[in-house]
């Protein structure tokens, strides 16, 4: 049974989700980015746990609060871990206001037609309720696309919406993100081939089955609106995709109707060598300006 809090949080709240779910393949670039190198560490353990504490630190920086931040994506050691010694699914809903989603995909399959499908996840339905005994609220999963391939775009929309049909069968909310790359020299055509197939699916859905949408924000402003109006359709947040924030923020700004769930722009100023109250103000500003996107629109 979906948490009606966090489902009326997560449709209606003013505000932006935070993506913290930088898994194995992109963890060291966030670190690099964040000031510790290659050589700081040794194996996956010691990345994974200087990673986790990136996290905690910004998870329990006082800007981070639902007042702005309406949800969280977890990577699936940052959902099993904690802070302070609670559970970080639970602190992050109880402590902070922020609801806690859960990122289930295995990475993408090698390019064909134009896209990358997600890798199998033969154990998705374990990960769903080991997820939901935690708190979790709903889930995300990625795909990507380099080119407007019909064929391919199809496939990519038709896997999400699978998959999303199994993740509401165990009680969660899935995000659907079928990725366009902003380096697509295609990308404007790919938009319009990907929001009719989007929409095809979200026609065959029940009246009781509704998702989120993670999309890249589109050439062509408000381009997305008949996907925000749809009934079965919870939010459309916008990813980052590679834009600085300024630039993301710049172009969210003039879609209406679509928030902010950015990974890299909400980390790109943070230093580990910052002091608490240099993190925290970094932060708050970052928060500040992702927010006023998200809710301020052009």
């Amino acid at each position: 049974m979906v948490d009606a809090k966090m489902l009326n949080k997560i449709s209606s709240a003013p505000g932006f989700i935070a993506a913290l779910d930088q898994s194995g393949g992109s963890t060291p670039g966030a670190l690099r980015l964040y000031g510790i190198a290659d050589s700081d560490y040794q194996g996956d353990e010691e990345m994974f746990r200087l990673m986790h504490a990136m996290r905690v630190r910004i998870m329990s920086a006082p800007a981070f609060t639902g007042d702005k931040i309406i949800a969280a994506i977890l990577f699936e050691r940052t959902m099993d871990g904690d802070v302070d010694g609670q559970p970080v699914p639970s602190y992050l809903w109880e402590k902070r206001g922020v609801v806690p989603l859960l990122k289930v995909d295995k990475g993408l399959a090698a390019e064909e037609n134009g896209v990358q499908v997600m890798k199998p996840m033969p154990d998705l339905d374990t990960l769903l309720a080991r997820g939901r005994d935690k708190g979790i609220f709903g889930t995300k999963m990625r795909s990507v696309i380099a080119n407007a391939d019909k064929a391919g775009i199809a496939a990519v929309v038709k896997q999400q919406f699978e998959v999303a049909r199994q993740i509401i069968g165990n009680g969660l909310v899935p995000i659907v993100e079928p990725e366009v790359s902003i380096k697509s020299p295609t990308k404007q055509e790919a938009e319009a081939i990907l929001r009719d197939e989007i929409a095809n699916q979200l026609d065959l859905l029940p009246a009781s089955e509704k998702v989120v949408l993670k999309l890249t924000i589109p050439t062509v402003p408000d381009f997305y609106a008949p996907l925000i109006a749809h009934k079965q359709v919870v939010r459309v947040v916008a990813l980052s995709g590679g834009y600085s924030r300024v630039d993301a923020c710049e172009k969210l700004s003039h879609n209406h109707g679509m928030i902010a769930s950015f990974s890299r722009a909400l980390t790109e100023n943070l230093r580990v060598s910052m002091s608490d109250a240099e993190f925290d103000t970094s932060l708050a500003e970052t928060i500040n300006e992702i927010y006023a996107a998200s809710v301020n629109k052009a």
